[in-house]
């Protein structure tokens, strides 16, 4: 659907409107650097309700269309429609979120999203506009409001004066269609496989992902996963061993989400990027969000790769060659006592 150059609002007088926000906002200098750890949220309503996503993931907001219904799907897919010529499936917001189906307002909108390389469409009753924040500011949910399960939300936010929830999107997308989600069975096709002792960080706020990302990692061999549930988690243990003579023997790499409370994945590589010594150990952002224009914030921030969730099977092989390249370095040998 061409270049990510921002969300953009089709047919009617709102488009106009959405376009000017989004004017004012470039104004004011809301578009965002590498590594700030800012975010922009557009909230939207959902049965009266304050919800948000992060702009990143909007590829467009559209009038509602013709829906064509998809027999046998989940009870939260309305069906499909065709814009230009690409099939996308449509996701009833309030029904997942309620469990009811409330009757459709002709004033209902569409949010197209694009992630994990694919096109969705979220039915929502209004967009309430965007705003920028820190992911300092914004708070994971307790477990107890999921009566112990994880939430559908990735954070809580304060925006204008209004508490936001900001929902996992790839969670609500993996739930409903499960095959869209990281595949085990790409690290059984690799077969049999060396123990591999090199201590890996991770920093993914998803339980799910923590949990399919350690799996995975297990099952190709890796030993030695420290996996934290965000970037600020991460930062304090890496840059605590920052100084240590054994750096080199306790981090060989780090794979790093990018949406994550108190600290993203590019404000982490930042960071690790600038210090003398913990500018050596390779990042790999693993990430939903991966696209042109991220992959130029990556490359800006000093990313070493950059892969789209769910191909963890190219995961793995690219953690193998870097930490390969890693240990043969000059500093590596040197820090075995090679």
């Amino acid at each position: 659907m061409g270049q990510d150059a921002g969300p953009s609002l089709r047919k009617n007088g709102k488009g106009r409107g959405y376009t000017k926000m989004k004017k004012k906002n470039e104004k004011e200098g809301i578009l965002l650097e590498s590594g700030t750890n800012e975010i922009e949220i557009m909230k939207f309503r959902v049965l009266g309700e304050f919800y948000g996503i992060n702009v990143a993931k909007v590829k467009e907001i559209m009038m509602t269309e013709k829906i064509k219904p998809m027999p046998h799907s989940h009870a939260s897919v309305e069906g499909f429609f065709k814009p230009r010529q690409q099939l996308i499936t449509v996701i009833n917001l309030a029904n997942y979120l309620t469990g009811t189906t409330p009757e459709q307002g002709a004033r209902d909108l569409f949010i197209i999203t694009h992630f994990n390389k694919m096109m969705v469409a979220f039915r929502v009753d209004s967009i309430e506009g965007i705003s920028r924040i820190s992911w300092q500011s914004i708070q994971k949910p307790d477990r107890t409001l999921a009566n112990g399960a994880e939430s559908v939300a990735t954070g809580i936010a304060q925006c204008d004066n209004q508490l936001v929830t900001i929902l996992d999107f790839e969670k609500i997308v993996a739930e409903i269609a499960p095959a869209t989600g990281i595949k085990l069975e790409e690290i059984e096709k690799m077969g049999a496989r060396s123990t591999i002792t090199a201590p890996v960080v991770v920093a993914e706020d998803s339980v799910l992902l923590q949990k399919m990302i350690g799996t995975s990692l297990q099952k190709a061999g890796f030993t030695d996963v420290r996996v934290y549930n965000n970037g600020q988690e991460a930062w304090e243990y890496i840059s605590s061993l920052k100084d240590d003579p054994d750096l080199y023997k306790k981090i060989n790499l780090v794979i790093t989400d990018i949406e994550m409370p108190m600290m993203d994945g590019h404000r982490l590589t930042k960071l690790m990027k600038e210090d003398m010594r913990l500018k050596r150990i390779p990042v790999v952002i693993f990430s939903s969000l991966i696209n042109e224009q991220m992959r130029v914030k990556g490359k800006e921030v000093g990313a070493d790769e950059q892969l789209s969730k769910p191909e963890i099977g190219h995961l793995v092989e690219i953690l193998d060659i870097l930490i390969k390249r890693f240990r043969e370095s000059d500093h590596a040998v040197l820090a075995h006592g090679a």
